[in-house]
């Protein structure tokens, strides 16, 4: 199983089958207009614009559980996140990503990756270690921007914090993006 076999509700409610991004690396984030850390926006859309055109899409899945912070309409957070971050990744319909209620792709993307990584550039022993320590204490989402990276097969690769800054995941993003264009550029030489 993979990611490409759930379909999600965008801004209007329609479904969206994700077989639409396949292929792709994608980073699927639960975001909220309303939190301390919603200028990660302006991040996040630097990466999309960097990396769009080699195959990097962003899901963003906006969720009011933590705090209200998400308050309004599906068409208000996509007009917000257009009007203040210049935001051009497709958002959403909300989602509800911890509980009874959570969606089948976060259930799924908590369960192929239950913990967070703190740091992205974590060595490999560390990461092991806290998704050890996130196992034992439950792999529930704990905030608006946590982050799961996506491989070009629908595999998740990781799971990042919050706190993980979208600056901070584009060497992880560019690991997975084809290799292609190193290649022609090196024979150019």
């Amino acid at each position: 199983m993979n990611i490409y076999e759930f379909t999600v509700k965008d801004i209007h409610e329609n479904p969206v089958s994700l077989r639409d991004y396949q292929g792709r690396v994608l980073l699927i984030v639960n975001t909220a207009t309303g939190c301390g850390l919603t200028p990660q926006y302006e991040g996040l859309e630097k990466l999309y614009k960097k990396y769009h055109d080699q195959g990097f899409e962003i899901l963003d899945f906006p969720c009011n559980q933590f705090l209200n912070q998400a308050p309004g309409t599906g068409e208000e957070i996509a007009s917000f996140c257009q009007l203040k971050y210049g935001v051009s990744f497709r958002t959403f319909g909300k989602v509800e990503v911890n509980g009874d209620k959570a969606d089948p792709l976060y259930v799924y993307l908590k369960q192929q990756a239950p913990a967070d990584v703190e740091n992205a550039e974590a060595g490999a022993f560390r990461q092991i270690l806290v998704k050890l320590a996130q196992t034992v204490a439950g792999s529930g989402i704990k905030w608006n921007f946590t982050k799961f990276l996506i491989d070009r097969q629908g595999r998740v690769v990781t799971r990042f914090a919050p706190t993980v800054k979208p600056e901070e995941l584009e060497a992880a993003i560019v690991k997975l993006l084809p290799q292609e264009k190193k290649c022609e550029k090196a024979g150019e030489r």
